[in-house]
């Protein structure tokens, strides 16, 4: 092996050390912020006390009960719902070549929205199966209008997601206020919170949110070549087609799952990429795993915001990402401009 060829080896061999470095360093930092975002609320418990909780518990101590069965599962459905949201807006910037794409921006929430609300009004969302049915089949559907519309077009992309999701937005708002049955269904799940969604049965959400993680993972590789242009992605023995689908199935149970049981909550998947496209280089597999540390942690960190922003109660999780998304949104557009998109 040449000189040049064993300094590129051992430039390779430090920055895969550095990125597993960083992705070990975010997987504690996940863990601390998870111990501290069950730990506060409307009784405090010490940080010391949740571990005990959660590896020695005793059904005798008050607080114990308030983490096991209260704080502890609202923590993991932030982080199941984080990791959605984020590797969502991975997959989606990654599949349209867009800084700007976002589920919520391209009309994918807004599908599931429009799903559940026609779902509510036919009486078929009784149960969380059905919820959840009705989320994925609207975020497919949205998806696959918006791709069809603005597929030459990144801009034209973000555009068509924005008006469909005003026409969505729009319909559902009209059915809701001629059925009121339907607009009683749809208020608590329309806020955009975990508050009180961890008493709900969460196993099939976090079985289809946890497969469709570990897809994302396994098809990273594949987007990692298509990032670098289709004919690149054909000469690497890639299936352009194949992947795309896949990408857009991935990006729509995902989301879709994630706002059947939490509601829409937008910008996580706008926010996280951006914050880790840097020490992921380029690497869709990177990406992915970065994001599906990163997502959990700013959504516990917003839910944690949203329990001690006002006194007298809670404010909805999706509040707190916005604030935070506002700013984030008119970042990229300054810094990537509308010639660019």
């Amino acid at each position: 092996m040449t000189v040049a060829g064993r300094a590129c080896e051992a430039a390779g061999t430090r920055k895969a050390v550095s990125r597993t470095g960083l992705l070990v360093g975010g997987l504690v930092l996940l863990a601390v912020v998870a111990v501290l975002s069950i730990g506060i609320g409307a009784r405090s418990v010490a940080p010391g006390e949740v571990v005990r909780a959660l590896f020695d518990y005793q059904g005798s101590h008050d607080d114990h009960v308030i983490v096991r069965d209260v704080r502890a599962p609202r923590a993991l459905l932030a982080i199941a719902v984080g990791a959605a949201l984020a590797v969502a807006g991975a997959l989606i910037q990654t599949l349209a070549r867009n800084p700007l794409a976002e589920p919520g921006i391209l009309g994918v929430t807004a599908g599931a929205g429009f799903s559940v609300t026609i779902g509510s009004a036919l009486g078929l969302t009784v149960n969380q199966a059905g919820e959840l049915g009705f989320a994925v089949v609207g975020s497919v559907v949205a998806a696959l209008l918006v791709v069809a519309v603005g597929r030459h077009s990144p801009l034209r992309l973000v555009l068509a997601g924005v008006a469909l999701t005003a026409v969505l937005n729009g319909v559902a708002l009209g059915l809701r206020l001629m059925l009121p049955d339907t607009f009683d269904a749809y208020r608590f799940w329309s806020v955009g919170s975990l508050a009180a969604r961890e008493q709900a049965p969460m196993a099939l959400p976090m079985t289809v949110i946890a497969l469709a993680l570990t897809g994302a993972l396994l098809l990273s590789r594949a987007l990692n070549a298509l990032s670098l242009g289709e004919s690149v992605a054909h000469t690497l023995g890639a299936n352009v087609g194949r992947v795309r689908i896949a990408a857009l199935v991935l990006i729509t149970v995902l989301s879709g799952a994630a706002t059947a049981v939490a509601g829409p909550i937008l910008f996580v998947g706008l926010i996280v990429p951006h914050l880790v496209r840097r020490p992921a280089g380029g690497s869709v597999p990177w990406l992915v795993l970065y994001t599906m540390v990163l997502g959990p942690i700013l959504l516990l960190v917003a839910d944690i915001g949203s329990r001690v922003l006002l006194p007298t109660g809670e404010v909805p999780v999706a509040i707190v990402t916005a604030f935070l998304g506002g700013p984030m949104l008119i970042w990229a557009v300054r810094r990537y401009g509308a010639g660019s998109l």
